[in-house]
């Protein structure tokens, strides 16, 4: 369906894997990283020369000392703007926009804005939200996010693809008027990210592909199994990565949170396993690094991403219509 989109062809292809890259592109101790703006606005346009996939950034609205980490600070339509305008061919995509804080109209608008704006490479990654304490700043009840992020996907696809539509939720009722712009051909590929309270069949046939957090592989091989045996039609499966990457190519893997401190060599055969089981795309995460980034950029440029590399068009031409 989205195969002609910049962006999801960048990342997705049946049995091949990507590579993307999550802000802030930096290692940092303790919740707030540096998040130098112009550092981060080269390395994303040295992340696109590359060959990696897709740029992603966070949706944390208020910092949650408790959680530990504040993403890359800027709101996620704003930062991916920037980026948009210092990159031309490189995905850009939310990994996760929290649908249930949100009215689904301003989602729908900040999204399909941005689509046109960067020429189609957009990757909507939506999720219920995991920090408790953002749903009552917000006057709502985290133990609805699963019925408010049902309604907001539903309303969200209605204002793209259709003409004044009418709605009812609990975020209010639309009649006689339209969202504008709406994204070209009614549709942006939206993730499911990991259940976000639905049960597997809803995620099948409601997403345009699966989000998920990293697992061993052979705990993520029945992921991936039974996303393919739920899905009529092929739809990605992605994860995310910590990575802490050690300046010795041969270095012997250590777990640490939702990833490895580990050489290369064992960076490559592990992503390599994890397409071979159906992993479409890995998003990597800097955040626990003890080199520079930079350098770690270079050597993944160098060493890893040509395995793996993006599956680049031609970005079209930007468009308000």
């Amino acid at each position: 369906m989205f195969g002609n989109r910049p962006g999801f062809a960048s990342m997705f292809r049946e049995n091949e894997l990507t590579l993307g890259l999550l802000f802030p592109l930096e290692s940092y101790a303790g919740p707030v990283p540096r998040m130098n703006v112009e550092e981060q606005a080269t390395e994303a346009i040295l992340a696109e020369e590359r060959g990696f996939a897709a740029l992603w950034a966070r949706d944390v609205p208020l910092l949650d000392p408790a959680f530990g980490d504040g993403g890359q600070l800027f709101d996620p339509w704003v930062w991916l703007t920037f980026i948009a305008s210092r990159t031309s061919r490189i995905a850009l995509a939310t990994g996760s926009t929290v649908l249930p804080l949100r009215n689904p109209i301003d989602t729908a608008k900040a999204a399909a804005s941005l689509d046109l704006l960067c020429g189609e490479r957009l990757v909507l990654g939506a999720a219920t939200g995991d920090r408790g304490i953002e749903f009552p700043a917000y006057g709502l009840n985290r133990d609805d996010s699963g019925e408010l992020y049902r309604a907001s996907v539903e309303s969200i696809r209605r204002l793209w693809a259709e003409d004044f539509p009418e709605l009812d939720s609990r975020y209010g009722t639309l009649r006689g008027a339209d969202l504008l712009p709406k994204p070209r051909g009614g549709r942006i590929p939206l993730l499911v990210t990991g259940n976000s309270r639905q049960d597997l069949s809803w995620i099948a046939a409601n997403g345009d592909g699966w989000l998920m957090y990293p697992k061993p592989v052979a705990a993520q091989r029945q992921l991936t199994t039974a996303w393919r045996d739920t899905t009529d039609d092929w739809k990605p499966f992605s994860q995310s990565l910590y990575i802490d990457l050690d300046a010795n190519p041969g270095a012997s893997p250590t777990p640490m949170h939702l990833g490895y401190r580990t050489g290369r060599n064992f960076l490559v055969d592990h992503i390599g396993e994890l397409r071979d089981i159906g992993v479409n795309h890995v998003i990597l995460n800097l955040k626990y690094g003890r080199r520079p980034a930079p350098e770690v950029l270079q050597e993944l440029g160098e060493h890893v991403v040509p395995h793996f590399p993006a599956h680049h068009l031609a970005a079209q031409p930007a468009s308000a219509t």
